[in-house]
């Protein structure tokens, strides 16, 4: 029951920083206030991704430099409704349906991704991605820029959803294989760098979608 209501109290603290993220004006701003949110959910809850032995020596996570150019407004368009097993670590896969794609330009390209819907009570909007970076420089099994189900959402402006991948953050597996965590499925896998967001985690940081 601790647990039960540990995990809950970690949802309402993650939701209330994404909130406090969208009510502040100014990007960078808000993205210097997300990494402090963030560095004492890891570092202070019972329900941090890290182990409990590397609390201690928790000094905090680690990120490139704030890109303003990296934050992109995306056209949504409907997708045909399409079931989807998405693999998650520890070999598994978690259920969810592709509904729609965001695309926007970045880095003078052309590019989309794909966004997912949760398969199960309640569902939530789901965006994982991997790019050049992946299994290198950045989780290998890719970032989330989008996961509704815990919070994770930067709003629209007007019809455009907000991607900004300075908000990349690794799934909790990176941190700990106890986690199992949807990765980044090969439709959302970009053929660039995007260098922005969280970079590697160890111990895990080189595991390589296949």
């Amino acid at each position: 029951m601790d647990d039960a209501f540990a995990l809950l109290d970690w949802k309402r603290r993650v939701f209330a920083l994404y909130q406090s993220v969208r009510s502040t004006p100014d990007p960078e701003e808000a993205w210097n206030l997300w990494r402090e949110g963030r560095d004492d959910l890891f570092r202070t809850h019972p329900q941090s991704p890290l182990p409990e032995a590397e609390r201690g020596d928790f000094t905090g996570l680690q990120y490139f430099a704030y890109e303003p150019q990296l934050r992109v407004l995306a056209d949504m368009q409907a997708a045909e409704s399409e079931p989807q097993q998405i693999g998650a670590s520890g070999g598994q896969s978690v259920l969810f349906r592709r509904f729609a794609t965001a695309s926007f330009m970045l880095e003078g390209q052309e590019l989309s991704l794909d966004l997912h819907w949760l398969e199960g009570y309640g569902g939530g909007i789901f965006v994982a991605f991997a790019d050049a970076t992946s299994g290198s420089e950045t989780y290998g099994g890719g970032r989330y820029v989008l996961d509704s189900v815990k919070g994770a959402d930067l709003g629209q402006d007007g019809e455009r959803l907000v991607l900004d991948f300075n908000f990349a953050y690794n799934p909790s597996c990176a941190y700990d294989p106890r986690w199992v965590c949807p990765l980044a499925p090969a439709s959302n896998r970009l053929p660039i760098a995007v260098r922005a967001g969280e970079v590697v985690a160890e111990p895990y940081g080189t595991y390589k979608l296949e």
